[in-house]
């Protein structure tokens, strides 16, 4: 790249000196829910505002549904454990919360789970800030009344080690603020639901997030058709038997969703729509070819629209 497209700088607090440099226009951050917060505060409040892309906080659920655990229940426990534990659970699209409707094979589903959690090695965090905060973040779970521990050995040394709780639905439905955040980590929460009823009441409660998952068969989806446009609500990207921590770099990924997962949900921070976070338009009309930034000129091939007489040109795209 040219020189001065791509900097690093080092330093405590140097966030909030760049957020509020009038040569700064647009910001995009990743980290904590308190974080991004203050950095969108500092953004409003300069003389000039400028937008900020947070992307803050999301536990991301996946919904268990029973045909699925009836046809390949071993199938799936191993791999949600796999995903739960992939990267010391150091990501952002990590799934942080389990639902699925009560029933033996459920109950029996729970218990491969927390067996495969169980046997989960500790392992090592980016740095010591990160494995102090996923300490206090299991903490928080651990004494909370209406959350229990199913499955991990106890946290201490330098690695983490990967857990399995197990919450009552009620703290979803009433809005529980410890189970709504982000335990940044190799965990996740189990809640068992009632009925459908119930399952839709759960994800009513849920705040934004970036990502469901929904893990089923035929019979489930058309068992279930509420439950795409009830996340499309909640979520930036759906999933239908897959795996949030995977995320590729193309043309119609949503890394994103509604708050607290993003400060701005119009965006994505991966993907190629992620560049229009930093564009603004500008509109050329009547302008001639020869004027014109190369870009917008005729014998570009992808040109954008343009206006001629206030109208879009019969020769552009």
């Amino acid at each position: 790249m040219p020189a001065g497209v791509f900097n690093m700088i080092y330093g405590g607090g140097v966030g909030e000196w760049l957020v509020k440099h009038p040569a700064i226009q647009a910001v995009g951050f990743t980290g904590s829910l308190k974080g991004g917060r203050a950095l969108c505060d500092m953004a409003a409040a300069r003389p000039q505002p400028i937008p900020v892309f947070a992307e803050m906080s999301s536990i991301n659920p996946v919904i268990i549904l029973p045909q699925a655990l009836a046809e390949r229940s071993e199938t799936v426990a191993r791999d949600l454990t796999a995903s739960v534990v992939q990267g010391c659970g150091q990501f952002c699209t990590n799934p942080g919360l389990v639902i699925g409707i009560r029933s033996p094979q459920f109950s029996a589903f729970v218990q491969q789970v927390a067996g495969l959690m169980g046997d989960q090695p500790a392992q090592t965090m980016l740095n010591a800030g990160t494995l102090g905060s996923y300490g206090k973040g299991l903490q928080k779970l651990l004494a909370h009344p209406g959350i229990e521990h199913l499955a991990g050995h106890p946290q201490q040394g330098n690695q983490a080690q990967p857990q399995l709780f197990k919450a009552d639905v009620s703290l979803l439905i009433n809005g529980d603020e410890v189970l709504q955040e982000e335990v940044f980590g190799p965990t996740t929460v189990v809640v068992e639901v009632a009925d459908k009823a119930q399952l839709s009441a759960a994800l009513q409660g849920l705040h934004g997030q970036l990502t469901a998952t929904i893990i089923g068969e035929l019979a489930d989806f058309e068992r279930f058709p509420e439950l795409t446009p009830l996340l499309e609500q909640k979520v930036g990207r759906i999933l239908l038997n897959g795996y949030p921590t995977g995320v590729e770099v193309c043309d119609s990924m949503v890394h994103g969703g509604p708050y607290p997962a993003t400060s701005d949900a119009r965006g994505t921070s991966v993907g190629t729509l992620a560049i229009d976070r930093f564009l603004r338009p500008v509109c050329y009309q009547n302008y001639p070819d020869s004027l014109l930034p190369e870009p917008l000129k005729n014998a570009n091939p992808l040109r954008v629209q343009r206006l001629v007489d206030g109208k879009p040109s019969r020769d552009a795209l």
